[in-house]
């Protein structure tokens, strides 16, 4: 199959969308275009000043982007494929790249052109089905963790809080304290099945987005294939012309009109079910149980940090993987867990790790008013280097949490207590 050529098109028919950590998303607004129209271009970024941009030379043959291997040999046997976006390999072209920075490089957030920039070494990039264009509104919100951890692996220090105060409410509190933007929204509510709480966190998500200026980005609003933002007036006209029967740009009026109309359409979708389900079943262990059992089995290596030194997962022992979760996991006794499966314990938390930090998008179906479509997107692969890192945090959020005398209770509607549970410290 010939793959299509960015410069087929023009830089100029690409207009910014938004960006993560890792990507940055532009839709195509050009002249008719087979292999382009209603789709969106997703670019790797790099830091400033890294060295660890794409840098083959432009002899060498570049692999395709992992994201479109990793949903379609691995995804795709988790999540049924009507709520994936579709993806496909795009040729780059550097000097196309550059032109495009000078284009749209000034749509982009400051503190995100401060931090990084688009990766134009890479000599591929992806096309994905574009959610955002092609339909009058869209609404992409970032779940985050929905379940609390059992206490089965956590210390007698840490059980009492993580089994009562959701990892996202306490990871704001930490935020907060560093000077971060502040929200009631718990990730708890909106994967409750309960229509008032989610209703509850739908309204929190709202006034998220409104105090915050659009800046957070748990919830994002796209009128017209552009982004919204609260002070846009033409932006509210529009959410309010598609949100609420008398067209009021009142700010509570929209708020309720919001909440309604997703809830019901959260409801409806068997997604955050299956998030909440992939995320905790696959973070079995919590992160502390997971650094108990690596320095267990880690021969003396574990001073460097959980997961250092082990090696990233090759696609095949992703595809082993999925067979033994699909097969052998529900029987595995995981309050008592193996130290011959570690690597697969380690993987199992990287895969969790994509379902906690995926977005979903939802958007309505042309066929039927009010009733919405609901895609998950934004489900990269994670490294193993990264475990380190989390493990650390984790502790930091946590002890931030316990001194700042907070006492937030989050209700996981959702969890099975273990009983049984064999403290690791106690494993032999």
């Amino acid at each position: 199959m010939t793959l299509p050529l960015i410069i087929e098109t023009k830089p100029e028919d690409w207009t910014y969308v938004s960006e993560g950590g890792a990507t940055i998303v532009f839709s195509y607004r050009g002249p008719h275009n087979v292999q382009f129209s209603d789709h969106v271009l997703r670019l790797r970024k790099v830091a400033h000043g890294s060295s660890n941009s794409t840098l083959l030379d432009s002899n060498s043959e570049q692999p395709d982007d992992s994201m479109i291997a990793f949903q379609e040999n691995i995804i795709s046997k988790l999540v049924p494929s009507e709520f994936l976006p579709s993806l496909v390999v795009v040729v780059l072209d550097e000097d196309w790249l550059r032109s495009l920075v000078v284009l749209r490089n000034g749509d982009r957030p400051a503190e995100r052109r401060q931090t990084d920039h688009i990766d134009v070494r890479r000599s591929k990039g992806v096309l994905a089905t574009d959610l955002i264009g092609g339909t009058p509104i869209a609404m992409e919100i970032k779940p985050k963790w929905g379940f609390l951890p059992t206490e089965c692996h956590l210390s007698p220090e840490t059980a009492a809080l993580k089994t009562t105060t959701c990892r996202f409410c306490m990871h704001t509190s930490f935020r907060m304290e560093q000077g971060g933007i502040g929200t009631t929204y718990c990730p708890l509510d909106l994967f409750s099945r309960d229509e008032t709480r989610i209703r509850k966190a739908l309204g929190a998500l709202w006034a998220g987005w409104y105090e915050s200026h659009g800046s957070l980005n748990n919830l994002r609003l796209f009128v017209e294939g552009r982004m919204a933002k609260p002070d846009d007036d033409h932006s509210m006209q529009l959410l309010a012309h598609f949100l609420t029967a008398d067209e009021s740009t009142d700010v509570q009026n929209l708020r309720e009109s919001f909440t309604s109309a997703l809830a019901q359409a959260l409801l409806d979708s068997p997604v955050l079910p299956l998030l909440s389900t992939l995320q905790r079943t696959l973070d079995i262990l919590d992160v502390e149980g997971l650094s108990k059992l690596y320095t267990q089995t880690s021969s003396g290596s574990s001073c460097d940090g959980l997961g250092s030194l082990v090696p990233d997962p090759y696609m095949e022992e992703w595809e082993d993987f999925v067979e033994v979760y699909q097969s052998d996991h529900h029987s595995w006794d995981h309050t008592v867990p193996s130290p011959g499966h570690i690597r697969y314990y380690l993987m199992a938390y990287l895969l969790s790790a994509t379902f906690k930090d995926c977005s979903i998008i939802i958007r309505p179906k042309s066929t039927q008013i009010g009733s919405f479509d609901t895609t998950i997107i934004d489900m990269d692969i994670k490294s193993m280097d990264r475990l380190g890192k989390w493990e650390r945090l984790d502790r930091k959020i946590v002890e931030h949490y316990k001194s700042s005398g907070s006492q937030r209770r989050c209700i996981d509607s959702q969890r099975i207590s273990q009983s049984g549970c064999t403290q690791l410290s106690e494993w032999r």
